[in-house]
């Protein structure tokens, strides 16, 4: 018997549904499920009664979150039918409580799973948080955006942003141009984070004025960062000597983010990663949180989670 979900008005049912039924396409491939709309009602069909109930919970928390005035793409589904998988679809709505910011267009940035609510939470209770996770999971952008609100409430001075330079050092000068320049093609999903908060101008007015330092990683050695707002991304790339080095700059008022991902270390030979041996041994130390984050915190193409989990089987 097909489950049947009546939604109160039109225009909510074609929100929930998506524009050229993408939401709807998604799911029935999602789940190996038949959905069928007419008008204001849902039907949900298939072999698995399991499948088809996981599809109407996603249906269902979904149209929550619309009633409440905010819209959803494809993202949003995507985002509820790993929860619906993991059986944390009942939070979703949470997710959408809390604004971390706004873009440049006044639009709210908020969690999109459960472990980016959680790796949130964490950078704003902790001093030192680690984001360690494969691509897509927002751990850098989700990083900056905070780094951002932080700097508008005066929280920090300023945001450091910095990142192994190159996949085997950081000699950057055979390279043509000045610091800038060198840099900033290494840099540049940083800056992604940044232009969506404060807007191209914005930042670069706030980088001129020393507000916003991007750097190597080598440029920290020998500093104290104190009411600063420090991120180190790709720290799978960083050797130990580099992430003792960075770790030990955090200074007062300060919070540091180290982000990476241990799957994609690019270290020569027999280099051990300066992220994983420091996971190892801050583990256990109070004040540390140590976020780790897996396919189901994707919120990229949906392919993406799919392309990830085939890596990780093989």
């Amino acid at each position: 018997m097909p489950n049947i979900i009546n939604i109160d008005s039109l225009e909510e049912a074609q929100a929930l549904i998506g524009a050229n039924d993408q939401h709807i396409t998604f799911l029935e491939e999602e789940f190996d499920v038949t959905i069928h709309t007419l008008g204001n009602e849902i039907t949900v069909g298939g072999e698995s009664d399991e499948n088809v109930e996981l599809t109407e919970d996603v249906l269902i928390n979904l149209l929550k979150i619309i009633q409440r005035g905010m819209s959803i793409n494809l993202r949003d589904v995507q985002s509820a039918a790993m929860m619906a998988r993991k059986g944390t679809i009942e939070y979703l709505a949470d997710l959408y409580n809390e604004e971390i910011a706004r873009d440049i267009k006044g639009k709210g940035i908020r969690a999109k799973t459960t472990g980016q609510r959680l790796y949130i939470e964490n950078i704003k209770r902790t001093d030192l948080t680690f984001g360690i996770g494969p691509a897509g999971t927002g751990k850098t952008f989700l990083a900056v955006v905070l780094a951002c609100q932080m700097l508008r409430e005066n929280s920090v001075k300023r945001i450091v942003l910095t990142r192994p330079a190159v996949e085997a050092g950081e000699n950057l000068g055979f390279l043509p141009g000045d610091l800038k320049e060198k840099v900033d093609p290494y840099l540049r999903p940083l800056y992604d984070g940044l232009h969506t908060v404060l807007g191209a101008e914005q930042t670069d007015r706030l980088i001129e004025r020393g507000v916003i330092e991007v750097a190597p990683l080598a440029y920290m050695r020998g500093r104290t960062l104190n009411e600063a707002f420090v991120i180190l991304d790709e720290a799978q790339n960083t050797t130990e000597m580099q992430m003792k080095m960075f770790l030990t700059r955090l200074g007062f008022g300060s919070k540091m983010v180290v982000t990476g991902d241990e799957t994609q270390i690019d270290l020569p030979g027999s280099t051990k990663s300066g992220l994983v041996e420091s996971v190892r041994l801050l583990n256990n130390v109070n004040g540390i949180s140590i976020n780790k984050m897996d396919e189901s915190d994707v919120v990229r193409h949906p392919l993406v989670s799919k392309i990830i989990k085939a890596y990780e089987k093989e």
